[in-house]
């Protein structure tokens, strides 16, 4: 006999279970999207260096001598 809670698509029959499943997922994509997002934020930003160390970056390229690096080395210090 047919009475028509065999094919129900209610609550009792864990049809509740896949919309949470569903909204996990959605969850997960946007939380991904979002660290994607955040990650390419942070690359295009330019990396903060101190006179020291662009001062050491010349000298080791040979770009100065150990008097000009010692040099600037003092004037940055001060």
């Amino acid at each position: 006999m047919m009475d028509g809670y065999n094919n129900s698509w209610g609550i009792g029959d864990g049809y509740w279970f896949g919309w949470i499943i569903g909204i996990i997922i959605l969850v997960i994509i946007i939380a991904m999207v979002v660290k994607i997002s955040s990650k390419k934020n942070n690359l295009n930003r330019p990396v903060k260096r101190s006179p020291l160390d662009v001062i050491k970056d010349r000298y080791a390229k040979g770009e100065i001598s150990k008097a000009e690096f010692e040099e600037k080395k003092r004037d940055v210090s001060s």
